[in-house]
């Protein structure tokens, strides 16, 4: 098959970019054909056969010029629509697997990919795979940021809260645009165009599900997980054992907040945590917490390894965390939040323990809890190791029936 493979970054940034380069890289070894659509950046490391990609969009600066003509861009872009549809004359897809593609590439291209097909007498199957709420909610995650709080008011086509509640990124003037770009979309019933929504968690999958154009093109399948290629190993960090372990985002919707409040309250516990973000120089503060950065994967393995238990304390709607699968598949237990698609993927007891999302001394109890007692530790370590997640090939295997339009052989 020849698949074209949408997302605004082509270049290593975060999930939907691990998950397509992956992914890609994967269905090329199967021995199908793969090439990308997204923006221009000098990072870029895939990409298509006519060089045809947007300008980088950046909504944070630019000229002043550039700063009126945002808002039309964001809702709807000529540019995008033009430049696919160079790539989908040359290459011809059978299949063409969007990912992250609102704002910068907007969703208008979907408007394209049906009119090539119509003005060629072409068949192509529109997959999407859901990495947030973005078709639910403007702000992508059912939270609001400035509030701390998870919300739920936009579902069912209520976008003015977004506004009200000036939820991207605390702008009344980007708020605006995300409920205008929300609103044109549903008025138009775009996304009843796409063949196949891929949910990578039931919590996901069921809120979309509340949409009755989406509710038959959905599927669940959970995000694949790799084994390590090359082993692992941290001893050059030289953390002190025993430690319990945070990696990820220092951010206030994952939790670190009331996470921090604990660290500070148990001096008697060794926490690490591997990762950057807006509160590195809180964590930075707490002398039980050994902050060892970003990472490359070979030593984060190691140090996720080497852990008694790990966090995903989020305190908004978490998808499927990779965190969890990763800690799970190095046999390493998780202490996680309840709320999301977290729970799925935690077997409270068993492979690990759930708590109250935000809930500072059932987090304190929980954690106090475990770590006085490592033969508990042992057990769900022991219980993790049979845990079974799709691997690449598996995974793609699945994907490719959806491009197929064989669906419902994956659920």
């Amino acid at each position: 098959m020849k698949i074209l493979m949408v997302n605004k970054f082509l270049y290593p940034k975060g999930g939907s970019e691990t998950y397509i380069l992956e992914l890609g890289a994967q269905l090329e070894k199967m021995g199908h054909l793969v090439q990308y659509f997204g923006m221009e950046h000098p990072d870029r490391c895939v990409g298509n056969a006519v060089n045809a990609y947007t300008d980088n969009v950046d909504f944070h600066g630019g000229s002043v010029f550039s700063k009126l003509l945002a808002p039309f861009k964001i809702i709807y872009s000529y540019e995008a629509r033009t430049k696919i549809r160079k790539v989908l004359d040359d290459f011809e897809p059978d299949a063409v697997h969007l990912n992250n593609i609102n704002f910068q590439l907007t969703p208008s291209i979907i408007y394209e990919i049906r009119k090539w097909e119509k003005d060629g007498g072409k068949k192509c199957k529109i997959v999407f795979t859901a990495h947030d709420f973005q078709w639910l909610c403007p702000n992508h995650m059912l939270y609001i940021p400035q509030k701390g709080q998870v919300c739920e008011r936009c579902l069912g086509g209520k976008y003015g809260e977004c506004v009200r509640n000036n939820c991207i990124h605390n702008s009344k003037i980007r708020s605006i645009i995300g409920m205008l770009e929300a609103y044109y979309y549903k008025w138009r019933k775009t996304y009843n165009l796409v063949d196949a929504i891929i949910c990578p968690s039931r919590f996901l999958y069921n809120k979309f599900a509340d949409n009755p154009l989406l509710k038959d093109k959905l599927v669940m399948l959970r995000n694949f997980i790799k084994a390590p290629e090359n082993g692992y190993d941290s001893e050059e960090l030289a953390i002190e054992r025993p430690y319990v372990l945070y990696f990820g985002r220092f951010d206030v919707q994952k939790g670190i907040k009331t996470l921090l409040q604990v660290c500070r309250e148990l001096p008697e516990v060794n926490f690490v945590f591997a990762g950057t973000g807006p509160l590195e120089d809180e964590v930075n503060t707490i002398p039980n917490i050994k902050n060892v950065g970003f990472q490359k994967k070979e030593v984060l393995n190691g140090i996720i390894a080497n852990a008694l238990f790990s966090f995903c304390p989020s305190e908004c709607y978490d998808n499927c965390p990779f965190s969890v699968m990763e800690s799970q598949m190095l046999k390493t237990p998780v202490v996680g939040a309840n709320i999301g698609g977290i729970p799925e993927l935690i077997a409270n007891g068993e492979t690990g323990l759930l708590f109250e999302a935000g809930n500072k001394e059932e987090l304190k109890k929980t954690i106090l809890d475990l770590w006085n007692d490592k033969q508990r530790i042992s057990v769900y370590s022991a219980n993790c190791e049979k845990i079974s997640f799709d691997d690449l090939d598996t995974y793609s295997k699945k994907i490719v029936e959806c491009y197929k339009g064989n669906c419902q052989c994956v659920e």
